[in-house]
């Protein structure tokens, strides 16, 4: 169990590409036997996390050294999330993206305290709110994000169906 253990993140460095790589290989074949087709062999692919991580925008966090969680922070989006309507239209927020959570640490509530860390590093950064995508047919995302107050805002439709545009306000 992960909740009482310590969390470290950092920014994730290129040399931990392969491990990271494979936190998301091994957390699509558990989606995928909960019939989640959020991702597959096409996204989130390799190179796709290798400019995350040149870009300096890939997290991990760590628990007694193992990479346990992933995750990235930027202000990077696709035209599909032009159909939101967003409440901050000021240009002070972050996206979170590819938050993923090794299957040897999920359903102990790490993804949650994952997001609370981010919600509270930019909110100290005065970073006015936080924007994400959550696809449609993933309860435990769902589920998360709701019990969060992140608000639906807009659908984005994309190769594996439809996402939820969602968006929180942290200042």
């Amino acid at each position: 169990m992960t909740e009482n253990k310590a969390i470290r993140y950092e920014k994730g460095k290129l040399e931990e590409l392969p491990v990271i790589f494979d936190l998301f290989t091994q957390a699509i074949r558990e989606m995928l036997s909960s019939k989640i087709y959020q991702w597959d062999e096409i996204y989130p692919a390799m190179d796709v996390l290798t400019t995350d991580l040149q870009n300096g925008e890939l997290y991990v966090g760590k628990i007694e050294g193992a990479i346990a969680v992933v995750f990235v922070v930027n202000q990077e989006y696709d035209e599909e999330y032009n159909n939101g309507k967003w409440n901050d239209t000021g240009g002070g927020f972050r996206i979170v993206h590819r938050l993923c959570v090794h299957p040897a640490y999920q359903h102990q509530g790490l993804a949650r305290r994952t997001m609370e860390y981010i919600e509270q590093t930019l909110h100290k950064q005065e970073i006015t709110s936080i924007r994400l995508d959550a696809f449609s047919e993933n309860p435990f995302a769902l589920r998360l994000y709701n019990s969060l107050d992140y608000k639906k805002v807009g659908l984005a439709k994309w190769r594996k169906g439809v996402f939820y545009l969602m968006e929180k306000m942290i200042r």
